[in-house]
């Protein structure tokens, strides 16, 4: 039976809930994206696009660390030079020479950096440049489109602002993507006091003609800074990030994910008369300099250099998008199924649809896709090290969950194939 498959890792989950409130350290990684009883809840072991569940089940992995894996599970070039480092040690009380390579190497590659500053999450890193953007302006209120952390300054504009004083909520302003006059009325409500603009240059949608640009000229025009928030799309979409992909280049912008295949670290670059206020703020880590995280990043960076990992992860990715276009027409179920995204980062999307809610459609998908060796949650984050046979199996576990899906919203017969509760409306990151 079904729920037999995932018994160990139910069993770890009911065990853990015990000492870790939601069971783990990471939202995107609990309870609360993957319906109980059809799940695996922990992973033991990855090697390339490939890994291991509790229960010994194995998957292509298509979630790949929420994106932070970008050449493949255990890379044969990352782990050689981090176990070399280890051997040199892992914390000093003095920074290692290995700092200003990685920073030096980030200048080299990202367009917008003169200057660098390392953290460990993408969190450290966003919140690290707006208290830059408002120590170079004098200045407090922000205006935000995307996702950019757990920290007070952002989490407090979205629903799960729970614990976050209202005096702080009221700084942080939304606006919408694609949407220039939504930017427009955030300035004209606060005039003269918007210290910056902090957005993901792109994520579901493309950005319209012209918005990056007008964006950044919006900001200038205001005496604002332009911050791009490049945790997901440095070195995915091009070895510089989206800025250089789209050829716009912020004032400031945060990196984190793939910048180091996995291993913990972020870091704020940009202009260095900005940058240089990171002498006066605060902006400090016991681990910020931690050797492993580094020398992983300059492995990284170095093979992305050296190999075809960009153009890769876009030739995979794309044979996926068109794949799934061609299986969502000739199933004809684009009435509540769609593609979005980039090659290297592409979304499938369910539509409320006859008598069944997206969330219900959604867990039916996720049980299937499981039970098939898919590890996924609609998104495919690509690495180096997706093959063509794991994008051909992709395609084929696609085409036979398409069909149980359509068959569900034309029969109604949901109850008759899902094993679980459905998932349950959550916070939505983007």
């Amino acid at each position: 039976m079904m729920e037999k498959r995932y018994q160990h890792s139910e069993y770890l989950l009911a065990r853990a809930l015990k000492s870790i409130p939601l069971g783990t350290q990471t939202f995107s990684k609990s309870k609360t994206q993957y319906p109980f009883g059809v799940s695996p809840y922990f992973l033991t072991r990855g090697l390339g696009s490939h890994v291991w569940d509790a229960d010994g089940n194995e998957y292509v992995d298509f979630i790949n660390g929420l994106a932070a894996i970008m050449l493949g599970y255990n890379d044969p070039d990352v782990t050689a030079v981090v176990r070399a480092q280890m051997e040199e040690g892992v914390v000093f009380s003095l920074p290692h020479p290995i700092e200003m390579q990685v920073a030096e190497k980030l200048i080299e590659i990202v367009p917008c950096a003169e200057m660098v500053r390392f953290g460990k999450n993408g969190s450290d890193a966003t919140s690290g440049a707006i208290r830059l953007a408002r120590a170079y302006t004098g200045r407090d209120h922000i205006a935000v489109c995307g996702y950019h952390g757990w920290h007070d300054w952002y989490i407090g504009s979205t629903t799960r602002n729970l614990g976050v004083p209202k005096t702080v909520q009221a700084l942080t302003h939304t606006f919408t993507y694609n949407d220039l006059e939504s930017l427009h009325k955030i300035f004209e409500e606060y005039s003269g006091e918007v210290a910056a603009i902090i957005m993901e240059p792109t994520n579901v949608v493309e950005p319209k003609e012209s918005f990056l640009e007008s964006v950044k000229e919006l900001a200038h025009q205001n005496g604002a800074i332009l911050i791009f928030d490049e945790t997901i799309t440095g070195f995915r979409f091009a070895n510089g990030g989206a800025q250089e992909y789209f050829g716009v280049i912020p004032d400031l912008a945060t990196f984190g994910k793939g910048l180091a295949n996995g291993y913990p670290l972020s870091a704020v670059t940009g202009r260095a008369d900005i940058m240089h206020l990171m002498e006066e703020i605060f902006f400090s880590f016991t681990f910020g300099g931690e050797t492993l995280s580094l020398a992983a990043a300059l492995a990284t960076m170095t093979k992305l250099q050296k190999l075809p990992v960009i153009e890769t992860l876009s030739k995979q990715g794309q044979k996926i998008i068109s794949g799934l276009q061609q299986l969502i027409e000739c199933h004809s179920i684009t009435h509540f199924v769609s593609i979005s995204g980039y090659p290297c980062w592409s979304f499938v999307l369910f539509q409320d649809v006859s008598c069944y809610s997206h969330w219900q459609i959604k867990s039916l998908f996720l049980q299937e896709m499981f039970a098939r060796g898919i590890l996924t949650l609609g998104t495919h984050n690509m690495s180096y090290s997706h093959s063509d046979a794991d994008v051909e199996y992709l395609l084929e576990v696609y085409n036979e969950v398409f069909v149980i899906l359509k068959n569900v919203i034309d029969e109604q017969s949901l109850e008759n194939y899902l094993k679980c509760q459905p998932l349950e409306p959550l916070f939505k990151i983007r």
